[in-house]
């Protein structure tokens, strides 16, 4: 199974997927930013935009990838990525519905949280992220509005319950200490800094 994992900046999507990933044996957490980094990498200059999805390579590549891997892999696929264009949708999580088991799940928060959440990050009021909240709540309340899961108030570990759940995944009991949960987190946020 592919669980895609969407939502505003800030929304928990990345921290989910490497605790569903801790939690799940076999699993796997693909992020389709690689791409994004290569892209903007090997161009040059005169050739960028302001986001990396605008590029057809980026959506073909991340697709094309996420197939090959879901034919193949036995375990289940955790994609952490904001979508809100609604053709850039289907033609990613569409297309790939089409050919294998999603699940698509919105993390949602209001802004208020959103924000708190990226401040905790280091990200200025002027921040990319920050100034994507708008748009980003926006196309879930209208674009693209499957399940969506309020994070407001949840930790990590009851977001990824929840998810684990939706998807009908049997996730393996948390054993690490309060101070342990903390440390994997940070590793993966401190992993993440872009």
């Amino acid at each position: 199974m592919i669980v895609w994992l969407n939502g505003a900046f800030g929304a928990g999507k990345t921290q989910t997927a490497y605790e569903l990933h801790r939690r799940l044996p076999g699993s796997y957490v693909y992020d389709p930013e690689n791409a994004g980094a290569f892209i903007r990498a090997n161009l040059p200059p005169g050739l960028e935009r302001d986001d990396f999805q605008h590029f057809p390579m980026w959506r073909a590549f991340n697709r094309d990838m996420l197939d090959y891997a879901a034919a193949r892999y036995e375990g289940h696929l955790i994609v952490p990525m904001t979508v809100t264009d609604r053709a850039y949708y289907d033609e990613l999580v569409g297309a790939l519905a089409q050919k294998h088991e999603l699940r698509h799940l919105i993390l949602w928060a209001g802004r208020e949280t959103l924000e708190r959440r990226l401040t905790s990050r280091l990200e200025g009021p002027n921040s990319w992220g920050r100034r994507q909240i708008g748009r980003c709540l926006r196309a879930f309340e209208t674009e693209i509005v499957e399940e969506k899961i309020c994070t407001d108030g949840l930790d990590i570990g009851q977001v990824a319950d929840r998810v684990g759940a939706l998807c009908g995944l049997a996730l393996a009991e948390d054993r690490r200490s309060p101070l342990g949960r903390r440390l994997d987190r940070l590793a993966t946020q401190i992993k993440h800094i872009r």
